[in-house]
């Protein structure tokens, strides 16, 4: 039938199985969104710098990086569902390890933590994405992707609810200069207080990730392109890289993840500086902030359902070019306007955000059949510009100012020039219009 035609193909309907590998999507949103406010309360709990905070990234999208082909390889040998399970169960593993790691008052074994379960993530973005293309026939797969990844804003979502109102809310309310003031031992007394209140919701999503694990492994999934089992891979590589349109994705998409992160990361430090400024409290400030990052988010995730139905009339690059020249333009905002106005801009564009990830993916993998499982492994490992470009950004902003100006504002140079590559990827691919 004409309206279910999006999610069938050859008499085959993939409703079910579309339902339970989109409910991953809401998974690693939470697990990314949970994470990025992390960054400023692990800098105050450890009495760090922003810059030694965003470790944290590093740790994080690094995991993306290291194990992206690897999970393409095993993926290729076995099957996607295979692919699904063993990264739900090395997510559940990292979320649980932050048991210990907090036992231990330190630093060091937190990254660990995040680094085995970002390996997951890694192992389900390189699933996932894919699988949910070959659900149904290739002309509506970018459309089909779009649709899943509205999953994705929603686990954000709850994730950036989680992090405001059972972690930042509850952490002990001495600041940042106070607290540098403390002895050891009030100091260790504070902080493991703290890191109890940080690793109780990442035990919960812990218990969660198993039960869907257990729930995908007793359901029929379907085998569409399973049934390549040898893992040639350097000549794959060689061939797929190989192909303009996806060489040049995957620099788009590196690019576009490191604007992502950048904007969502430090809303809180630019937030946090203008309400203070106002004469705020740093508590306060950082709660207002992070209301504005749940904004941004309720923006993405209504943005990227508006953008899935503009698809239907317009070509996927065209989209994509004219959505990251307006992230531009509101990241000129950004950086020149002071005060509230600058704030706004900075959550405006995250409506522009929402159709990148999965439209730079669908455009490079478009046509790769069977080589799309080591595609996908290449644009999961451009999720390294959430690792590299991050600490950046951070270096700037500690320097407090530039030449007078707030070094937060200047920092947004860095997303500037991420949207000027995005922009560049989707006018270059000529899908101006719906033939």
């Amino acid at each position: 039938m004409k309206q279910d035609s999006i999610l069938r193909s050859n008499g085959v309907n993939y409703i079910v199985p579309f339902v339970l590998i989109t409910s991953c999507f809401a998974l690693w949103g939470f697990a990314n969104d949970i994470t990025n406010p992390m960054v400023k309360a692990f800098s105050k709990i450890f009495r760090m710098s922003v810059t030694d905070g965003t470790l944290i990234q590093v740790a994080f999208y690094g995991g993306y990086f290291a194990m992206a082909f690897p999970a393409a390889m095993f993926i290729r040998k076995y099957s996607y569902k295979a692919g699904v399970l063993l990264g739900l169960g090395l997510y559940g593993l990292g979320a649980f390890l932050f048991y210990p790691a907090m036992l231990t008052g330190m630093y060091f074994p937190f990254l660990i933590a995040y680094f085995i379960l970002t390996c997951g993530l890694s192992f389900l973005e390189t699933s996932c994405n894919p699988y949910i293309l070959t659900m149904g026939p290739e002309s509506s797969a970018t459309r089909r992707l779009n649709m899943a990844q509205c999953f994705n804003p929603m686990g954000s979502l709850l994730g950036m609810y989680v992090a405001m109102n059972f972690i930042q809310n509850r952490l002990d309310p001495m600041e940042t200069a106070e607290r540098a003031q403390l002895d050891t031992e009030s100091f260790a007394a504070l902080r493991d207080a703290d890191l109890w209140i940080l690793v109780k919701p990442y035990l919960a999503i812990g218990a969660v990730v198993v039960l869907m694990m257990v729930l995908i492994a007793i359901v029929s999934m379907p085998h569409n392109s399973d049934k390549q089992r040898t893992t040639a891979f350097l000549p794959t590589i060689r061939r797929i890289f190989s192909v303009p349109k996806y060489r040049e994705g995957v620099i788009a998409q590196f690019f576009y993840v490191g604007a992502q992160i950048m904007c969502w990361t430090f809303i809180i430090q630019y937030g946090t500086r203008i309400f203070m400024e106002q004469g705020m409290g740093e508590k306060d400030a950082e709660v207002l902030s992070q209301q504005y990052n749940i904004f941004a988010m309720i923006l993405f995730c209504s943005s990227r359902f508006i953008c899935t139905f503009l698809l239907k009339y317009f070509r996927p690059g065209a989209l994509l070019g004219t959505l990251a020249v307006a992230a531009g333009l509101l990241t000129l905002g950004v950086i020149f306007c002071n005060g509230i106005a600058g704030l706004y801009c900075l959550v405006g564009v995250s409506g522009c955000m929402s159709l990148m990830f999965p439209t730079i993916y669908g455009i490079a993998l478009e046509g790769m059949g069977e080589d799309a499982k080591f595609g996908a492994a290449g644009l999961i490992m451009a999720i390294l510009g959430g690792s590299v470009l991050p600490p950046l950004q951070a270096s700037i902003i500690d320097l407090g100012s530039v030449a007078g100006f707030p070094a937060v504002n200047i920092s947004f140079v860095l997303p500037l020039i991420c949207f000027v590559v995005v922009a560049a990827y989707g006018y270059r691919q000529k899908h101006f219009c719906q033939a």
